[in-house]
């Protein structure tokens, strides 16, 4: 079969309940703007972008590890266990330090009436890290209709708890409660894996290989600390933004839990070229590790790189050059001051998953401290830029952080890779797709149309440069049709 049509239906099997709950949880940020203040809204987002560093840091870089070796040993049963005990360990210390520690951490955030909010939040984490491994074992058996069903089942549960929780349960004069209910309605969902996969559970056998698990730490340790610091570029700025506000800038702790909760309705708009980009990752991974062995992996490797570059483009135009359409996602006008950042945040999103694109040469190579090394110094320019920033220009700080950084590491990653890792990918093709993408944006903005207001031309204009886009990518990457060879021919005739 042919490697990019397997690739893109493993993408479309593994994706599918990806992107649909996706939208699906994207579809829930009309229904939290319209019940929430942006306030507590703020204070949501907060506890979520901690969850981005916790589930790092309790999966422990094992999917990746499982991947690497499912696919190097014979064992298979023996690297599936020595992951899951791995992460299940790991998760019963959290949990412990947790108990013991959690008003102090709830001190720390801001909530000291609230310790509530930690405990739910570290349970939840937990029990995704600890599901995350039976999961993957469903990707590397190829048990696709499994995994979807799953993965789907614990979305809608999640959707309509929080459906029912807001609409029915909330009071309108009470509307911090909704926090509370959000969170219990992601726990609800969250028992959804494990209980589905209970037999996974039950039937692992408490025998670890300790010279297994050393070699799968030693792979995913760099891992570990580049996720961690490729957390720290994804979500840390709405993790700083509320403090620095508060802190440095003078902000009431109401008035800078506001911004960031307009910072992060608008984040999400962003955020559609993500859930593109982890539908792909789902099957990327393990399809990149299965073509390793392959001799013309690099030729395929640079041909997915020009149709990936092409996708998130495409995302890209369809956001930016519709923002007047998809703001209404966003319920109440109080977060509309922040959707300047969409354009910033949608670019830094293509940059990201050119990134990502990219980073399996360091996972194939088996030379994944350089991934720590790119997600390390990504970290340090990220911070530095919001420390020093925030307190003078706000979430737009966090925006213009986030493109600087993702940008520099798609460069690092690109030049590091073809020094240790050489795969010749089409920087021509690249720099067209991306060029184009900017030059139709920026060709809206000189004809200024008015951007906060829906008219019917702007939109049939918007969409027409958005089908020539298509048409040009279209054209540049239609299969040419092989030439008869003519000598054979004449012998034929002869």
């Amino acid at each position: 079969m042919n490697p990019l049509k397997s690739l893109l239906g493993q993408t479309a099997i593994y994706g599918l309940p990806t992107i649909v709950g996706r939208l699906l949880n994207y579809f829930l940020v009309p229904l939290y703007t319209a019940t929430l203040p942006a306030t507590d809204y703020g204070v949501v987002s907060e506890l979520y972008a901690w969850v981005a560093f916790l589930i790092v840091l309790l999966t422990f870089g094992m999917e990746t590890a499982f991947f690497k070796f499912f696919n190097d040993k014979e064992n298979k049963d023996e690297v599936f266990k020595n992951s899951f005990l791995t992460v299940l360990g790991i998760n019963l210390i959290f949990l412990l330090l947790l108990m013991l520690f959690n008003q102090s951490l709830a001190d720390a955030m801001l909530y000291p009436e609230h310790n509530e909010y930690i405990i739910l939040l570290g349970v939840i984490v937990c029990i995704d890290a600890t599901a995350a491994l039976p999961m993957a074992k469903l990707r590397s058996e190829n048990k696709a209709k499994q995994f979807s069903a799953i993965h789907f089942t614990a979305i809608l549960v999640n959707i309509g708890l929080n459906l029912v929780f807001l609409y029915i349960f909330l009071d309108p004069e009470r509307p911090e409660e909704g926090i509370l209910f959000i969170l219990i309605a992601n726990l609800l969902s969250s028992l959804v894996k494990p209980l589905a996969m209970y037999k996974e559970f039950i039937g692992i056998r408490l025998k670890y290989n300790v010279e297994l698990g050393k070699e799968m730490l030693k792979y995913s340790f760099p891992l570990v600390i580049a996720g961690f610091a490729g957390i720290i570029n994804e979500t840390l700025d709405r993790a700083m933004l509320k403090h620095i506000l508060h802190n440095k800038a003078g902000l009431s702790l109401l008035k800078a839990q506001a911004e960031l909760g307009i910072y992060s309705a608008c984040y999400k708009l962003a955020m559609i070229v993500s859930i593109f980009l982890q539908a792909y990752r789902y099957a990327a991974e393990p399809f990149f590790f299965a073509q390793s062995k392959n001799e013309d992996r690099n030729k395929l490797y640079v041909k997915i790189m020009n149709y990936f570059i092409a996708a998130v483009c495409l995302v890209f135009l369809g956001v930016a050059l519709n923002i007047d359409i998809f703001k209404y996602f966003i319920r109440s006008e109080e977060y509309w001051a922040g959707l300047g950042v969409v354009p910033i945040l949608l670019v830094a999103n293509v940059f990201l998953g050119i990134y990502y694109n990219q980073s399996i040469w360091y996972k194939l190579s088996g030379q994944t401290r350089f991934g720590a090394y790119i997600a390390i110094g990504g970290a340090v320019i990220t911070i530095l830029i919001n420390v020093i920033f925030i307190p003078t220009h706000g979430y737009w700080a966090c925006a213009w952080a986030t493109l600087i950084v993702y940008g520099l590491q798609m460069i690092a990653s690109y030049l590091l890779g073809q020094k240790y890792y050489p795969i010749n990918y089409n920087l021509r093709k690249f720099a067209l797709y991306f060029g184009l993408a900017l030059v139709l944006f920026f060709i809206t903005k000189l004809v200024n149309m008015d951007p906060k207001v829906f008219t019917w031309p702007k939109f049939f204009f918007h969409n027409a440069l958005i089908l020539f886009y298509v048409f040009v990518v279209w054209f540049l990457e239609k299969p040419t049709p092989k030439k008869p060879n003519l000598s054979n021919t004449e012998n034929a005739m002869a």
